[in-house]
């Protein structure tokens, strides 16, 4: 058990390199001119407010799990990470021998790209605010869906539902036709193909090692006039995980993703506003099994720590 285990949480990462911006859960550093050192913490956020507890293993697992999709992406999209090696990333000596340790396993090396303003969520199945919604009007992000769906149901086939990104707040959906006034009609088509041709391949993927992808959001960024993947892959954190050896309509499912911390969240009925409650122990320990859990299915090996 997790309990029994040593093990240590990284919140805030402090390194003597220009410090790009603090997100959710990542700490961005610039390397020269042209690249970015992303280092995930073992921040949470839930509801897009960050939680007082860090979940142990998040940081490494969010940042592995990324490097997996990448590498398996390779051939479908062009994405950002060059390493995610602390050794082969061109750092001065003195960074590694200070800071190498609490950047192993949860760093990548990245090209810098020009984010979209677009986070470009796929859905497979009915469920979170798309099952609200479906409820009130049959639909979902301005997709007609069929009559009779249960919660959880698979859809017909994936669907795009795109949002704002919001540096604070509350992301906002947004349809296609706000897509193509953000980014324009090219691009917007693009990024709509690869979402859920990225979406389909993974969960294919998944569901033959146990996991059934809900949903998950994708975020795209230009580079010398290309179209790159960024930020993360498939995590846990921009993912709906669910064992599918336990899967059933009608319900919500058992997750490997942070809606153990959600749901918990909802049954204290939280206000989702600033600040954020304390967690359990119980919802930490069973949160950060459930990413260990994910990782080792989807990658086939241990967690590098």
């Amino acid at each position: 058990m997790l309990a029994t285990q040593k093990t240590e949480t990284v919140t805030k990462v402090e390194l003597p390199l220009p410090l790009v911006g603090r997100g959710k859960v990542r700490d961005i550093f610039a390397v020269g001119k042209d690249k970015l050192l992303i280092v995930t913490t073992d921040r949470l956020s839930a509801f897009d407010v960050v939680l007082p507890n860090p979940i142990p293993y998040k940081g490494k697992v969010l940042s592995q799990i990324s490097a997996f999709w990448f590498q398996l992406f390779k051939d479908v999209v062009p994405h950002h990470l060059i390493t995610a090696d602390v050794a082969k990333m061109g750092l001065d000596d003195e960074i590694v021998k200070k800071y190498g340790a609490q950047l192993k396993g949860r760093s990548m090396l990245v090209d810098r790209a020009e984010p979209l303003t677009v986070e470009c969520v796929v859905r497979g199945y009915v469920t979170g605010s798309g099952w609200k919604d479906y409820q009130k009007t049959q639909s979902i992000g301005g997709h007609q869906l069929p009559a009779g769906l249960l919660q959880c149901a698979k859809l017909p086939e994936p669907i795009f539902t795109p949002s704002t990104k919001a540096t604070q707040g509350h992301d906002l959906n947004i349809d296609f036709k706000q897509t193509v006034e953000r980014v324009g009609k090219g691009t917007a088509e693009k990024i709509q193909k690869l979402s859920i041709e990225l979406y389909q391949k993974g969960a294919d993927y998944a569901a033959n090692r146990g996991i059934l992808i809900a949903d998950t959001k994708f975020e795209f960024g230009i580079r010398k006039g290309r179209v790159l993947l960024i930020d993360e892959a498939l995590t846990p954190d921009s993912s709906r995980f669910w064992p599918k050896a336990q899967y059933q309509p009608g319900h919500d499912q058992p997750s490997y993703d942070k809606q153990i911390v959600r749901n918990y969240l909802l049954g204290i009925q939280w206000n989702q506003k600033p600040p954020a409650p304390e967690l359990p122990a119980d919802v930490i320990e069973k949160t950060s099994q459930a990413y260990l859990d994910a990782f080792e299915r989807l990658t086939g090996r241990k967690l590098e720590n």
